[in-house]
């Protein structure tokens, strides 16, 4: 038997957990040494009482991974021994598995549980994870393609295996999931385990809940979310250096980490970052992958099969005067290019290009 699921962070606020189809739900909780993300507790409450199981995950970054298992654990330690604990390793968060199997032992000294790790199914055979699989489940990222699906009894994985582990114990197949109950794409995951298998990852040694006092967090003194930092940093207006690293204070890190991690990032798996939805739309994205905006933007639409305009997906609720204001552009223009007439309709999921 299989579990059906989603993941889900502050991307996803708004989304209500009553309406949603799912067995199970693994929540964003922390990032690096500093972000705490305010929608988990929420997500996993609901959870809770609609007797939905659960995870939470921390995400990792370049900082100190001790400090980053410290924080995990003091933010999260109501969570331990009843939630499916996972550490997400990608994008900028790949600091080596020497540095992981540090997150992962610290964690495991504080709570007795063991995380499962989050990858691509391609890290799991670019880097040496012979030390960790055999104590900690792999949580594989492996997409058969970016159209849009409902949950899979049997998604797609190619053969040759996961590296260092046999199996994987959940897979994460699409991030353009529509399982009904939300407007927008969901990252959908199978769970190759039954509610009890869960519980026991969960706790596999009955362990007793952690006593760790929350460390000191400073005040987020800038609002916006890490994109939307990084495309103001990318127009120049918080300076560069240590002038940025004051003006950003303890955002700092994480904006910076994104800023370093597209720079030395190819176009192609920026391109599958895009997909992922981890940009957001123009003209945020465009200011943030900078002089690989048009190269990545090339690649995304090549793989819909579109020409070489952008692309932006409609949402419920939108309008084209209300896209237009959003993209700086003449919603008449946009119009004309998609041959769209009055009484301009369009619907969620469309693709406009402009």
């Amino acid at each position: 038997m299989a579990l059906n699921g989603i993941d889900i962070s502050d991307f996803q606020r708004g989304l209500d957990l009553t309406k949603v189809p799912c067995d199970f739900v693994i929540c964003k909780a922390t990032e690096g040494t500093s972000i705490v993300h305010d929608t988990c507790d929420g997500f996993i409450q609901t959870a809770k009482k609609l007797g939905k199981k659960w995870g939470f995950y921390h995400f990792m970054n370049a900082s100190d991974p001790v400090a980053q298992a410290n924080y995990f654990v003091a933010n999260c330690k109501n969570y331990f021994t009843e939630g499916f604990p996972a550490l997400d390793y990608e994008m900028y968060g790949r600091i080596g598995t020497d540095k992981a199997k540090l997150f992962l032992d610290r964690d495991f000294e504080l709570t007795g549980v063991r995380c499962a790790v989050y990858m691509s199914r391609s890290v799991c055979t670019e880097e040496d994870w012979s030390a960790i699989a055999p104590n900690h489940a792999l949580w594989v990222a492996q997409y058969a393609n970016t159209e849009r699906t409902g949950y899979q009894r049997s998604p797609w994985l190619p053969s040759g295996g996961f590296g260092a582990w046999n199996t994987c114990a959940l897979h994460q197949y699409t991030s353009n999931g529509r399982p009904g109950g939300y407007d927008g794409p969901l990252d959908l995951d199978i769970a190759h385990m039954t509610r009890a298998a869960w519980d026991k990852f969960c706790n596999p040694s009955e362990a007793v809940k952690p006593e760790v006092d929350a460390p000191d967090t400073p005040a987020q003194t800038i609002d916006g979310t890490a994109l939307e930092l990084a495309a103001r940093v990318m127009r120049g207006e918080f300076g560069a250096d240590d002038e940025r690293k004051a003006k950003l204070g303890n955002r700092y890190d994480e904006v910076q980490d994104l800023i370093n991690y597209i720079d030395r990032t190819s176009c192609e798996q920026l391109a599958d970052d895009v997909e992922r939805g981890m940009f957001g739309v123009n003209p945020i994205r465009a200011e943030v992958l900078g002089g690989k905006a048009k190269a990545v933007q090339a690649i995304v639409n090549k793989r819909a099969g579109i020409g070489s305009e952008s692309v932006y997906i409609v949402k419920s609720g939108d309008t084209l005067s209300g896209i237009g204001a959003k993209l700086g552009v003449d919603w008449h223009a946009i119009a004309n290019k998609n041959g769209i007439v009055e009484p301009y309709t369009i619907y969620p999921g469309q693709k406009l290009v402009y």
